[in-house]
């Protein structure tokens, strides 16, 4: 895959909201010929998961938002998980999208983790709080999903913001934000892996 195709899955409940904002400002950096596609979970709500691993075989789905955001996430060499710190990890909407990942996992003809494997993840996330370690539940979440997965992890890149508009304001994560999608991102490893 000589192109990179970036899927941006924006998992925030407000529109516009300051993780959105921050991730549209590093994803200006990217270069002209890089494919942007983005989702937002509120606009593409997916059921809840239903985990049928013991009962019957998962069906892949091909019609609606559980097939459009399936076929995007396939589709993407960087996935990117724009979610805002709520209660100090993923939103509802963000988890239900990584719930789905358990049954794409295990629908036939799907190969999803060896078709992930090797591509990158990246977070964004906007946060209240000054101290980025409260939202390590966050990180851990994305950084062993990737892991698992044995795709690259670029780490989570942070912003401070409450009010909508806020993280623009942020000097420091704007700044960080130039140069995000730039660096190299190595192999997700759990963290007891050495």
């Amino acid at each position: 895959m000589s192109t990179r195709r970036f899927l941006f899955v924006l998992g925030s409940a407000r529109d516009e909201g300051n993780t959105e904002l921050l991730a549209r400002r590093a994803a200006e950096q990217l270069p002209a010929d890089v494919e942007q596609k983005w989702i937002s979970l509120v606009e593409h709500p997916l059921p809840d998961f239903e985990d049928l691993r013991h009962d019957s075989d998962y069906v892949r789905p091909t019609e609606g938002n559980a097939a459009l955001l399936l076929d995007a996430t396939l589709a993407a060499t960087d996935l990117v998980i724009a979610s805002p710190l709520y209660w100090y990890t993923l939103s509802a909407q963000t988890k239900r999208y990584l719930d789905h990942w358990s049954g794409w996992l295990r629908t036939p003809g799907v190969d999803f983790k060896t078709t992930l494997a090797g591509r990158t993840l990246w977070g964004v996330s906007a946060l209240a709080h000054e101290e980025t370690v409260v939202a390590d539940p966050l990180v851990g979440a994305l950084r062993n999903s990737a892991a698992y997965l044995g795709m690259r992890f670029g780490g989570v890149l942070f912003g401070n913001g409450s009010k909508p508009g806020d993280v623009l304001g942020d000097t420091e994560a704007l700044a960080r934000a130039k140069t995000f999608f730039a660096q190299e991102a190595p192999l997700a490893r759990y963290p007891y892996a050495s």
